[in-house]
């Protein structure tokens, strides 16, 4: 649907559109005092659960966009004005949200990785609901691409995981779903929900991972546990087993380098 289209749902003024990188899981624009996502051939409820994460994000302390409207066909967000880098920043309010105690493991209703549609529901046990809710969909949509990789990553998979309970979670937390903006820092692109917060610490490292100054302070203010630190590759691979599945065999050799690195 026009970005246009999508504003006047909305009850907003139209602006001039300027399309924004970041749009590799849809297109992005930005119209005036807004943000404006739609995509071609979106799944089903995958906006609305973008707009339900920011706002349980926010709930939680975190800054995100504001959302001024979400429907089936796109997203309507605040626009954030860049500014500089605060990783101190960014490590206190991540630092906190990880603090959160979460009810469970899992989320009300569905969960979405990029495009990925992940199962609802919600379990006490970490290492089942890892499995069943996380993994093996993932498992099943890129066994054929794994190849003989596949016993090796099944295994590491279903190797015990150590637990500091349930928080709320980014679910995509890379530097690119992080905006430096003139508040501060926001989160953005969540695939937000209950899980423990390695998940995020291993994307937190993936392509590039945050600088030292944001791992000083964060470390500093919620040190991070030994076995939680060894487990991180082993949650990466439910990073490169989505990319492998979207993009393809070129993420075969980081899948090969994060099983030795676990």
């Amino acid at each position: 649907m026009h970005p246009a289209e999508l504003l006047r749902r909305a009850g907003l003024e139209a602006h001039p559109l300027e399309p924004l990188h970041g749009g590799d899981m849809g297109q992005i624009w930005r119209a005036g005092p807004y943000v404006v996502k739609t995509h071609p051939q979106p799944p089903r409820g995958l906006f609305q659960a973008e707009a339900q994460g920011l706002s349980a994000l926010a709930r939680s302390g975190a800054r995100t966009p504001r959302v001024y409207w979400a429907g089936p066909e796109g997203l309507v967000l605040a626009y954030l004005p860049p500014g500089p880098p605060d990783w101190p920043a960014l490590a206190r309010m991540l630092a906190e949200l990880h603090r959160q105690a979460a009810p469970t493991y899992g989320w009300p209703g569905p969960v979405f990785l990029g495009r990925f549609e992940l199962p609802g529901g919600t379990l006490d046990d970490w290492q089942g609901f890892w499995l069943e809710k996380r993994i093996r969909p993932l498992l099943e949509a890129t066994w054929a691409q794994l190849g003989p990789l596949g016993p090796r990553v099944e295994a590491a998979l279903e190797a015990p995981l150590p637990r500091e309970g349930p928080v709320l979670i980014h679910g995509d937390l890379w530097q690119g779903n992080v905006l430096h903006t003139r508040e501060g820092p926001a989160l953005i692109d969540p695939s937000a929900w209950w899980g423990e917060r390695g998940v995020d610490l291993a994307m937190m490292h993936l392509f590039g991972g945050f600088p030292p100054e944001f791992w000083e302070h964060y470390q500093a203010l919620y040190p991070i546990p030994p076995a939680v630190e060894a487990a991180l590759p082993r949650y990466q691979l439910y990073y490169l087993l989505l990319h492998l599945c979207f993009f393809g065999r070129s993420y075969l050799p980081a899948i090969a380098r994060t099983l030795a690195e676990g």
